[in-house]
């Protein structure tokens, strides 16, 4: 396999818009959701202009990040060597082309060694956030009573033990289905069409809140940006659901969207019925914007 073999191997055209678009979900799989990092970690920002510009500032740089380095891939390998080698089955999943591993290809040894184990601290990086993140929401639902207060429990070092001993489980539990029936974790992405699916609704929020509560140019402004955030949240949710092939969709992935979705309304009367005996109303915990 040589670089004019590959280059040779795509006959496309130079673009396709429709194309191009089928490509959008990959963005919002590993980039888009790095977004919300800050407002997930919101109560250690300090400062207003902190909390209120962390977004913006995030999405503006994600943006030049991803785009720089699609940018620099194409530029290096050349746009039909390019298409060609993300074609190539041989090449992306015998060894894992990307832009990394074509950086790695085209300079030094010793640049090549940094870029490597820069790609493996990524990786643990992009886990650390997860382990965090995930155990805050269990927390924060203690925290309310809207689960048992057992949850919330941190240990003297600092970590809410239970909270992560309750996510080791579940992940334990559906990476081994995954690894089962489908032979590789990979098969739960299609899990993400779950929080694409969030989002479209935060977008629809949005726009009621503002017509609701809103008054003149802020009014229109969030209308307008909740139905565009809602509309492009269910497109992805649309490429997600018709190329299943692509994105993992498979029962295991769906019936752990909708067994999380059923659980939760089960948790929810539960908590609300034991509690409503004891007088305690718990829905007025989600009648305030949490401070996360």
């Amino acid at each position: 396999m040589t670089y004019q073999s590959v280059a040779g191997s795509y006959t496309g055209p130079n673009f396709d818009f429709s194309a191009t678009l089928v490509f959008v979900p990959f963005f919002a799989l590993f980039s888009y959701p790095w977004v919300n990092a800050g407002p997930a970690v919101g109560s250690e920002l300090k400062g207003k202009s902190a909390v209120r510009w962390n977004v913006p500032i995030s999405a503006l740089i994600v943006m030049l990040l991803v785009t720089g380095g699609f940018a620099t891939m194409y530029y290096v390998g050349g746009f039909a060597f390019t298409n060609g080698a993300l074609a190539n089955s041989t090449l992306v999943e015998g060894y894992s082309f990307n832009f990394w591993t074509l950086a790695m290809g085209v300079t030094s040894p010793v640049v090549a060694w940094i870029i490597g184990i820069g790609w493996i601290l990524w990786f643990v990086n992009i886990l650390a956030y997860l382990i965090v993140v995930e155990a805050r929401y269990l927390m924060a639902q203690a925290f309310d009573r809207f689960l048992p207060a057992r949850v919330a429990y941190v240990n003297r070092y600092g970590s809410p033990v239970v909270a992560h001993a309750i996510d080791f489980v579940i992940i334990l539990a559906i990476i081994a289905g995954a690894a089962y029936f489908y032979g590789t974790f990979v098969s739960l992405y299609g899990t993400i069409v779950g929080p694409m699916i969030y989002f479209a609704f935060v977008g629809v929020s949005a726009a009621v809140y503002a017509l609701r509560h809103e008054r003149g140019s802020a009014r229109a402004v969030l209308a307008l940006a909740g139905v565009l955030s809602a509309l492009a949240f269910l497109f992805l949710v649309y490429e997600f659901l018709a190329y299943p092939g692509v994105w993992g969709g498979n029962p295991l992935a769906y019936g752990y969207l909708v067994g999380a979705a059923v659980a939760g309304v089960v948790i929810y009367v539960l908590s609300k019925t034991y509690h409503s005996k004891r007088g305690i109303d718990i829905s007025l915990s989600f009648k305030e914007i949490p401070p996360e």
